[in-house]
């Protein structure tokens, strides 16, 4: 069977390397002329790095990565809200959890699939699929054509030709608050341990995650309802009128963030949706289920579609529609869940009303948080070969 995944993010080349080890024949089309780097870093959780394991790759990511200890929340003026222990996570889960910036992900990715001989068309911008069946075909803008067997989508949230064709709409949307990402590096050590601290504000958000003991990657966030143009030479200028004043380390981590380094986003997610696949084209990673980042789970998920999608395909590789209903239904109810569950969260921390959120900070200092751990172990685990 020959196969294009359209895409090269982290689901993408993960479908292609595991269809790769499994004997497929595919190649891999991506719009941007080279590796990109948009995104600031990644925690790879359990299930993620189980997945990075049947990649053939966990080990190259744990010699980059900061291996995280705890997940604690602190109010804007360090008053402490609650940890989760993270290590009893990884134990639950057998597996651990890794800070990883995107961009050392990526080029471990790309790293593989070069090796194993996956071709990587860049600069291969999809503007049309069309046909019905086995006869679907793909247009690209450079002229270029083709007709694979399978075309798996895996272009992102933001605008996927694959989702549009599947599910004929792919607008995705905004969810009212934007993220300020950055990459933080300092000469010195400046994290006396790697765990992630979470600040809440007031419709306001500052999250650091520790990749190493002076290396960091951290978002900033807004409630805002308008979407206006971005002027990346005022982004420090923008950071420094919502959190000069905030506790600790978090303004002299955007100081000392170079320009070059903050991107600004205004996050957008999608509805679920009942339907991945049409005739030969099937959608993965964020085509086919984009949860907002405070679910924690955006770019495990993606991989974990990769890891279904390639075990859908072998069990019934005699008959493809079988297969990618199988893959629907083994993904569509725990990637729903993840996309209610980070949404949920995302009108807790952005909501603007003061006694909101004294309450909600309250009730984060007295919840249960081994009883919380053992639900994200299970949730997560779900579906994966995870005893917990």
């Amino acid at each position: 069977m020959k196969i294009a995944v359209l895409g090269g993010g982290v689901g993408g080349l993960s479908v292609a390397i595991l269809l790769k080890q499994q004997g497929f024949e595919v190649e891999l089309y991506e719009r941007h002329n080279q590796l990109a780097e948009i995104g600031a870093g990644i925690v790879c959780w359990p299930n993620a790095s189980f997945v990075l394991e049947q990649l053939g790759v966990l080990e190259l990511v744990a010699e980059v990565s900061g291996k995280i200890t705890h997940m604690s929340r602190f109010t804007r003026d360090g008053e402490p809200l609650g940890s989760l222990e993270i290590r009893e996570l990884n134990q639950l889960m057998h597996y651990d959890s890794y800070a990883i910036l995107r961009k050392d992900l990526m080029a471990i990715l790309t790293k593989r699939a070069l090796a194993l001989g996956i071709a990587i068309h860049y600069s291969h911008q999809v503007i049309e699929i069309t046909g019905s069946g086995v006869n679907s075909q793909i247009n690209f803008s450079n002229g270029k054509v083709i007709a694979p067997e399978l075309i798996i989508g895996a272009e992102g949230r933001m605008n996927s030709i694959a989702r549009a064709y599947v599910n004929g709409d792919n607008a995705p949307i905004y969810q009212g608050f934007i993220n300020w990402i950055g990459i933080f590096e300092s000469s010195s050590e400046v994290f006396t341990e790697l765990a992630v601290a979470d600040h809440w504000g007031v419709g306001e958000r500052f999250g650091i995650v520790p990749v190493s003991k002076s290396k960091a990657y951290w978002a900033g966030g807004i409630a805002t309802k308008q979407i206006e143009p971005l002027h990346p030479a005022r982004y420090k200028q923008e950071l420094n009128e919502v959190f000069a004043s905030w506790h600790g380390i978090i303004p002299d981590i955007i100081e000392q963030t170079p320009l070059t380094k903050i991107h600004k986003i205004y996050v957008h997610d999608h509805n679920p949706i009942k339907v991945w696949h049409k005739n030969n084209v099937v959608l993965l990673g964020d085509s086919a289920h984009a949860p907002l980042p405070t679910s924690g789970q955006g770019a495990c998920q993606a991989l974990e579609s990769a890891w279904h999608l390639v075990n859908c395909l072998v069990q019934h590789s005699s008959n493809l529609p079988d297969a990618c209903r199988h893959y629907t239904e083994l993904r569509a109810e725990k990637t729903s869940s993840i996309i209610s569950v980070g949404r949920q969260l995302a009108q807790t921390i952005f909501n603007q009303d003061h006694e909101f959120c004294q309450q909600r900070n309250l009730a984060s200092k007295h919840t249960d948080y081994h009883s919380a751990l053992i639900g994200m172990a299970n949730a997560w685990s779900s579906g994966l070969p995870l005893a917990v």
